[in-house]
């Protein structure tokens, strides 16, 4: 028997409500590339042109940092995640076009209050069942002014299962991350161990394998309408064998 926690310190179905307010997450995840995540941020702008009347959700947030850029360009943001830990940091940056809120996608936020919703970086597919996607798509929908749009950004679910690394190790902050991916009843499963101050610790992720057709129903049932699917963050068409991304454009 492994002599890591057994209850893997996460071990319900809503694993992210712990494993998100973990400083170990942060210290994971802490060399993510700005760089890229602001490029696409600057061609989605480009491309749905927005406007600084524009009222913008980054939904799922995090500790804000797309918020932050999306509002040193100029533009009326409100970032909402379920993580405290996250939204209580991101709060130092706010002002009286940046805000941060506390809040659960599945439940709607503002009903028919923005112009745009942003969900970036594989911030979804973390629920359990298929019903509370769909809820949380609906939930999108209504948070929407007529015409508003929703940008979805996925990975490419066929691609990852294609190309899954089953194991690798990262060394960051003195901790050693041993890292186990696997496929289990439709989920990408990521097991995290590592020792840190005589003591050990097991985390996991698992995210919904979900296909690009299943997205389509979503937004469908949802009574969106999809406009675009991009293939990366240079905003490629999307292809579904070969692109990285599947980032999804839907309108109201």
């Amino acid at each position: 028997m492994s002599n890591y926690n057994s209850d893997k310190n996460n071990s319900s179905n809503e694993w992210f409500k712990t494993w998100f307010d973990s400083h170990y997450y942060h210290i994971l995840y802490k060399d993510r590339d700005d760089t890229e995540a602001r490029m696409f941020i600057d061609n989605i702008s480009l491309y749905l042109n927005f406007l600084p009347n524009d009222k913008i959700l980054d939904l799922a947030c995090g500790k804000g940092r797309h918020s932050i850029y999306l509002n040193q360009k100029g533009l009326s943001v409100e970032g909402i995640d379920l993580s405290e830990e996250s939204i209580q940091y991101a709060k130092q940056f706010e002002n009286e076009r940046l805000k941060f809120t506390q809040h659960d996608m599945r439940e709607v936020y503002k009903s028919n209050h923005f112009d745009f919703i942003l969900n970036f970086f594989t911030s979804f597919g973390y629920f359990p069942t298929d019903k509370e996607n769909q809820q949380a798509i609906t939930a999108m929908a209504k948070g929407l002014q007529n015409e508003g749009r929703i940008v979805l950004d996925f990975f490419n679910t066929k691609k990852v299962i294609e190309t899954l690394v089953e194991y690798e190790e990262k060394v960051i902050a003195g901790i050693t991350f041993k890292i186990s991916k696997s496929i289990e009843n439709g989920f990408i499963v990521k097991d995290i161990k590592f020792k840190d101050q005589g003591k050990n610790f097991h985390f996991q992720e698992r995210v919904k394998a979900i296909p690009a057709n299943d997205f389509l129903r979503y937004f469908r049932d949802a009574g969106l309408t999809v406009a675009r699917i991009f293939g990366d963050y240079d905003l490629s068409e999307f292809e579904e064998d070969i692109s990285e991304r599947m980032i999804f454009v839907v309108e109201k």
